[in-house]
């Protein structure tokens, strides 16, 4: 009755952790540049005397998938879009470098540039601020380029570049925060072949309808991995009514 149930308990939780990832990706499906997560499952054994016939399901780092959003035309000049592999680099709340693909762009009374969740959008020397301005042009490679307030169309002047990076897809994590980092510690590579298109805006790569899917099924399975438990619970309460009859 001990593996029986102890199978059920494990089984369980490891359906809870992986209900909580589907809930939390249904919740951003329409995040902009959001990443669908997924967890996976290593089997360690339970530490401590006795027999080595108890394993738990334990988490290991949470992982997302990686593939490209869909990208919509919102005609915004601050609304930018990273056309295929890339990332914009941003500073996270530690102040340290951290990676996005969101790219709803927006200016502080102070000319900073944040993105949607309120992170500073980074630049080849830092934090990028923009001047009083007429005009904001973002090119396709992330050149910043302005009309200064009170000036004509002839002097137009590049102020920054988006910092645009690759990342080792192979060390991508994300972290608490919704960023994403390299597992080794390094920074991105700034690259010039990562395009962005001015005027658009990616979505979540989450399909909604596979996430209400996913989260029917483990339901279902927690339903199952709790009759378990509850199984196992009535075989034992009727072995001890037989023993009490003897």
């Amino acid at each position: 009755m001990d593996h029986m149930l102890y199978v059920g308990m494990n089984g369980a939780r490891a359906t809870q952790m992986a209900q909580a990832t589907a809930v939390n990706n249904l919740a951003n499906a329409s995040t902009t540049g959001f990443r669908a997560d997924f967890h996976s499952l290593l089997a360690r054994e339970v530490a401590g005397p006795g027999h080595a016939s108890r394993f738990n399901a334990v988490s290991s780092e949470r992982a997302s998938q990686l593939d490209s959003g869909p990208i919509e035309q919102t005609g915004r000049d601050l609304d930018v879009a990273i056309n295929g592999q890339g990332w914009f680099a941003v500073r996270d709340a530690q102040g340290g470098e951290a990676y996005s693909r969101r790219g709803d762009f927006q200016i502080t009374a102070d000319g900073r540039l944040l993105n949607g969740a309120g992170q500073p959008v980074l630049g080849e020397n830092g934090p990028v601020v923009i001047p009083p301005h007429r005009s904001l042009t973002i090119g396709s490679d992330g050149t910043l380029s302005i009309i200064p307030e009170g000036q004509g169309a002839d002097t137009l002047a590049t102020i920054d570049r988006l910092r645009l990076v690759t990342l080792d897809e192979q060390q991508v994590i994300k972290g608490d925060d919704g960023l994403m980092r390299q597992q080794n510690g390094k920074s991105g590579e700034t690259s010039a072949s990562v395009q962005v298109m001015s005027g658009s805006l990616e979505g979540s790569n989450v399909n909604a309808v596979e996430a209400m899917v996913s989260m029917i099924n483990l339901s279902r399975t927690y339903e199952m991995q709790v009759k378990l438990m509850q199984t196992a619970k009535e075989l034992s309460d009727s072995g001890t009514r037989l023993m009490r009859l003897e």
